[in-house]
């Protein structure tokens, strides 16, 4: 065989209380030498399980039948992954092939420095040297995976290093041991846009400079045209579809893989028609001039400054995108707004009217309604999903009476699109998409002027996330409310948004229509968020990155700590 990796009939069997619960069905899966195969398929889909199997990280409560044959039988004698000894598990995981997980931060040891967990694994291994020797090869590798200044890094503990770098540090680990094939499990899911992007340059760069194979699992089709060369699709357990990317991604050949592209928002197609303008002097729902929110700095620390300075409004009928990386301050302003988080300076109106820095009060709570990131953290897993849209009503309404309010709660699910009988349901009976929706219903129950949306798709799945961005369309339009829409995905923004505005390090950096803000950016910082998102499309992609390789390097003000 020339494959590195051949999965054959694979079969894995989970058991439950309820009985065997199949999640992997009959998979066949070849990955070649310095190929890059990724693996696509939604919550459920049987991607992870699939990883596990190539490195025997399945627990014990799993039951795998089939062959996951590692090495070309050349260099190296294909050996079943799924009938070795523990012993020739432990051999094969880092020199056959290694694991990179969706969260570095889980996937290093809190209490030993980035340095010592590399050469461990270089010493467990057979490396040899001395303790000198390996600590030279681990400044060695991380200089070449792009961390700085690697020879202090070195002994850095990982909660002293962003999250890029710690996955840069990962992913040094695997290639320091020489390992042939690379299993990222959503490598870049947890990392901001910039930051994707070069983690993805560094996993183009372990293909071009190192030979080494990637079997890429991940939900972002973005990341698939940018870095595969083909593409497995599963579906509730089974692969229905394989093919080049190109091929794929132009002439899809199942429903299920035309239903899923169709569904991914595309940057730069154009997206929501803009909100009619407001007559002259109408009153913005919002208005913030000047907001500062600091947080006190604790055990003699120095305090830090969350928003610095913001200054923007929000019309009636108008939904405004609020956009920037992790610790920007996009969420410290939707709290602000909210009530929920006081500002330490500045000025912020509602209707014309000043809100004072006070906690969140029954008549803010009337007129502005928040749903969360977290839909299965953002109800209270004891109250049934219909007592958890009446509560609003309950405090807020009391004149309706308990079946009015029951009855309002009810006609409220309808108007997200669930049955009248999911009232009864808890929140663990409801998919994510469904716990959204509910969530939705229940922030608009007070049928308040303004919405804020707090990354309201960021835990959803590609179909799940269009439809309830489409829910989200359909209820503004029709109910008229403003909206404070923070996201970090420009895609989504641009699909929603009637203006942006654009956040780096608590300040505002861009300000103006969508249009204007996203598509043809003026200053640097924006330039880079749009220049790092990846399109859906590897020939637009493949364009993107020879400009992007071809421009040189912006100024780095800290954009990103990779």
């Amino acid at each position: 065989m020339t494959d590195l990796l051949r999965i054959e009939d694979l079969h894995v069997t989970f058991a439950t209380d309820a009985g065997p619960a199949p999640a992997v069905k009959g998979v066949n899966l070849s990955v070649a030498p310095g190929e890059v195969l990724a693996l696509v398929g939604e919550s459920g889909s049987g991607k992870t399980v699939t990883a596990k199997s190539v490195l025997g990280l399945l627990p014990a409560t799993a039951t795998a039948r089939g062959r996951v044959l590692l090495g070309d039988g050349t260099a190296d004698p294909a050996e079943d992954v799924l009938t070795a000894s523990p012993a020739r598990l432990r051999a094969l995981r880092g020199t056959h092939a290694a694991m990179v997980f969706q969260e570095p931060a889980t996937a290093l040891n809190p209490v030993f420095p980035i340095g010592w967990q590399l050469t461990e694994g270089l010493r467990a291994h057979g490396h040899g040297g001395g303790k000198a020797g390996r600590r030279a090869l681990a400044v060695e590798w991380l200089d070449k995976v792009g961390i700085p200044d690697p020879a202090t890094r070195v002994d850095h503990y990982p909660h002293q290093l962003s999250g890029g770098q710690k996955q840069r540090a990962v992913i040094a680990m695997a290639l320091a041991l020489g390992t042939r094939l690379i299993v990222a499990d959503e490598p870049t899911t947890a990392l901001d846009v910039t930051v994707q992007a070069e983690i993805l340059e560094l996993l183009h760069r372990c293909r071009t400079d190192f030979g080494t194979a990637v079997l890429l699992i991940t939900h972002n089709m973005g990341v698939v045209a940018d870095l595969a060369d083909r593409v497995a699709v599963m579906s509730e357990g089974e692969v229905v579809e394989q093919a080049p990317v190109r091929e794929l991604f132009s002439a899809p050949g199942h429903a299920y893989t035309r239903e899923l592209l169709a569904a991914v928002p595309v940057f730069g197609e154009g997206g929501r028609t803009p909100a009619p303008a407001g007559e002259d002097g109408e009153q913005p729902v919002v208005r913030a001039a000047g907001l500062v929110v600091d947080y006190p700095g604790r055990l003699g620390r120095k305090g830090f400054r969350a928003v610095d300075g913001a200054s923007f409004a929000i019309g009636p009928g108008e939904v405004l995108g609020l956009v920037g990386e992790s610790g920007s301050g996009k969420t410290t302003i939707g709290r602000v707004v909210a009530g929920l988080t006081d500002a330490t300076g500045g000025e912020l109106s509602l209707f014309g009217q000043p809100l004072a820095a006070r906690r969140r009060t029954r008549g803010r709570a009337g007129h502005i309604g928040y749903v969360f990131q977290d839909p299965a953290a953002s109800f209270n897993p004891l109250l049934t999903i219909g007592d958890s849209i009446a509560e609003p009503l309950a405090v807020h309404r009391r004149e309706l009476g308990a079946t009015a309010i029951r009855t309002e709660a009810e006609t409220l699910l309808e108007s997200v699109h669930l049955p009248r009988g999911y009232a009864g349901r808890y929140p663990h009976e409801l998919s994510g998409g469904q716990r959204q929706r509910a969530a939705l219903a229940r922030a608009l129950a007070l049928r308040p002027p303004l919405l804020i949306a707090d990354e309201p798709t960021s835990a959803l799945d590609v179909s799940v996330q269009a439809k309830v961005l489409d829910l989200f369309t359909e209820l503004q339009r029709e109910l008229g409310f403003a909206a404070l829409f923070i996201s970090h995905d420009l895609a989504v923004v641009e699909q929603v948004a009637d203006r942006v505005v654009v956040l780096h390090r608590g300040r505002i950096v861009a300000s103006g229509s969508t249009a204007q803000v996203l598509g043809s950016p003026e200053d640097d910082y924006t330039r880079r968020l749009v220049a790092a998102l990846p399109v859906p499309d590897p020939v637009r992609q493949a364009r993107r990155r020879d400009l992007t390789l071809d421009a040189p390097d912006p100024v780095d003000e800290g954009v990103a700590s990779v």
